[in-house]
């Protein structure tokens, strides 16, 4: 089994501008000085190994939205971030533009950082085209087309060139697509959201975005200890600090690292992805708060295998 990330921000996308490409300009200068770097360097090499990531790289800007690998025609997303509009280009690409594909799409909930994709989805467009909607919330279809109307955006839902439907989830239902079993799982969010388990060929991933484990309770949440149980990947909305989630930011429906680090390590986790990144966080902060977790993680028993960090166009072969 394959995934793919192709957004990880949380609430709205990351600013990228002038300042911060500054500031990775100025990193990569400082140390090609120390290193040496002159006309007869590599630089590709001197880029790839010397550079750290977010000085040669970027964690992204795009709201949720990942990819698990479907079959032939077919394909299974979760949410509808801005994420989607990547992915949709991206597919049209290796495509060539031909239409009869099935688009699979899982809703975690309706909050408009896991929409605001879909009016650029360009496969949404075109004839020949069928894109299925699951969730469990029971007011996908108008949510979408709220955000299609005007005076929001100007091509409304109903010109869209693909057949759409919706199919109504519910908590613990199991189904499969294209090969893959999938398991809901309903989570604590203001308005509700819903996490999901994909397993096909002795592989297991786990997309659990928005929701917030109290510090108190989490660790007593058998139901999603066991919702986690042997994951190979388990990609977990992480946006704020502890201090943060028990603080200032408690209520706002969404976890820290710590709790991510001690339920997947109960829970026996492989590799845990650190998702729903706080969109005001530049590439250097969000690596800092990688290498914290992983400090962390390096202080008590029960951990994952593996900890990284989400990142716009990072595929994952399980």
């Amino acid at each position: 089994m394959k995934v793919c990330i192709w957004g990880a921000r949380g609430s709205l996308p990351a600013t990228f501008n002038a300042e911060r490409s500054r500031a990775k300009v100025k990193a990569a200068l400082e140390i090609a000085i120390e290193k040496g770097v002159d006309s007869t360097t590599d630089l590709d090499s001197f880029i790839d190994n010397e550079l750290p990531f977010p000085v040669r790289a970027s964690y992204g800007t795009n709201t949720p939205c990942i990819q698990i690998e479907g079959a032939d025609d077919e394909y299974i997303i979760c949410d509808c971030g801005t994420g989607l509009r990547d992915l949709g280009n991206k597919i049209m690409e290796e495509r060539q533009g031909r239409s009869g594909a099935h688009y699979h799409i899982l809703i975690s909930h309706l909050h408009w950082d896991h929409l605001q994709g879909f009016p650029f989805f360009v496969p949404a467009y075109v004839p020949g085209n069928h894109i299925s909607f699951y969730g469990g919330h029971p007011g996908i279809e108008k949510a979408l087309r709220n955000q299609q109307s005007e005076p929001g955006f100007p091509v409304h839902f109903d010109h869209l060139g693909s057949k759409i439907d919706f199919t109504r989830l519910k908590n613990g239902q199991e189904f499969e697509l294209c090969g893959v079993k999938i398991i809901v799982k309903a989570q604590y969010h203001p308005g509700g959201s819903f996490g999901y388990r994909f397993e096909k060929n002795g592989k297991s991933a786990v997309y659990s975005t928005d929701c917030e484990h109290k510090s108190a309770t989490a660790l007593n949440d058998k139901d999603f200890v066991d919702f986690f149980r042997d994951a190979d990947l388990l990609i977990m909305d992480a946006q704020y600090s502890f201090a943060e989630a028990n603080s200032i930011k408690e209520d706002w429906g969404h976890s820290n690292n710590i709790i991510a680090v001690e339920l997947s390590g109960l829970a026996g986790v492989k590799t845990l992805c650190l998702f729903h990144q706080e969109p005001i966080l530049d590439d250097f902060q969000l690596h800092k708060f990688l290498e914290d977790t992983r400090e962390f993680a390096g202080l008590v028993e029960s951990k994952p295998d593996k900890i990284i960090m989400a990142q716009d166009g990072l595929c994952i072969d399980l």
